[in-house]
């Protein structure tokens, strides 16, 4: 490594990513998980938004194959550079790119959270008003939303990419990180990082916390709602349909609560376990998301064994 990465600068063309120092020895057997991990999610994601786009058009699957789109964006957008690497120790990217890494990853958080939050919209009209159902949520009003969803990332993340080319950075360019993360980045300038990180904690109140308790509301009156229902078989069916957007928005939430803790006690917490909580948040819901859905959700699991079977056939019938 040459010195210019390692001495002062102010205006830095490229940083070192180091991946998870502390456990350098181990970066590639971290990888193969971490390798793992990704496959299921691209194979998962891109089997989901196949099979809505041919066969399910309800709201529901709209919003489905949102979130595998949201998936796939954070995951290929951290994925592959971490394990260059992991694998390769190519940790050099410049500047530009950081920042786009970081945008992404950060646009896409706010995303999902988003399409979170409409999903349990769709949740709440489905069993608390169904009759209305179809009428609420037209193709015309989910595209509305999805458009609501990219506007309301692009506006909340693109001022991060503004207050942070104002910073000036005079102590080193090794990010020890596998990823370019905001607070990571910000903490390396040799200016006051005050405004970035009251703004990053308006965000998490003003934006994620509000969805939260939204998304929290909305299924307090599902529940309600299912309660009230006469048949216990339908009450069932209900808390069925309900049990798999609960599972994703926990997966979602608690790994992204467990890391932001873990880098506000990181002078407790050892620094390899704050990287490896981090890691997973960005790895963990895109690999189970398209898992939860394959299998609680019986129409996308029938059209899964079906598109498995018909590739079955082909084959045998081709050898």
């Amino acid at each position: 490594m040459s010195d210019s990465n390692t001495t002062d600068f102010t205006n830095p063309s490229t940083f070192i990513l180091l991946g998870i120092p502390g456990l350098e020895a181990a970066h590639v057997w971290i990888s193969i998980p971490f390798c793992t991990m990704y496959t299921i999610a691209i194979l998962g994601n891109f089997t989901i938004l196949f099979i809505v786009k041919r066969d399910l058009h309800e709201p529901m699957y709209l919003f489905v194959s949102m979130l595998a789109t949201a998936d796939l964006l954070l995951s290929t957008t951290t994925v592959p550079k971490m394990l260059a690497v992991f694998w390769f120790r190519a940790g050099e990217i410049s500047f530009a790119a950081c920042l786009t890494q970081m945008f992404f990853i950060h646009a896409s958080f706010i995303a999902e959270s988003a399409i979170l939050l409409a999903m349990a919209f769709d949740r709440y009209v489905a069993i608390c008003d169904p009759l209305r159902y179809t009428a609420v949520l037209t193709k015309s009003v989910i595209g509305k939303m999805g458009l609501a969803v990219v506007t309301r990332s692009f506006c909340i993340i693109f001022p991060l990419i503004i207050l942070m080319k104002q910073l000036k950075f005079c102590r080193t360019n090794l990010l020890p990180h596998a990823y370019c993360d905001y607070m990571v980045i910000a903490r390396l300038a040799c200016d006051d990082i005050t405004v970035n990180v009251w703004y990053g904690v308006a965000v998490a109140i003003l934006v994620i916390c509000l969805d939260i308790v939204l998304i929290a509301v909305s299924y307090g009156l599902i529940l309600r709602a299912v309660f009230r229902l006469p048949s216990k078989e339908a009450r069932l069916k209900a808390l069925r349909t309900c049990g798999s957007h609960v599972c994703v928005i926990l997966m979602f939430y608690v790994p992204s609560v467990f890391s932001s803790l873990a880098h506000q006690f990181g002078h407790i917490i050892p620094g390899y376990i704050v990287n490896l909580l981090a890691n997973l948040y960005v790895l963990i819901p895109p690999m189970l998301n398209p898992i939860v859905y394959g299998v609680t959700t019986k129409e996308i699991l029938n059209r899964v064994i079906n598109v498995f079977y018909r590739c079955c056939s082909r084959s045998s019938l081709l050898s």
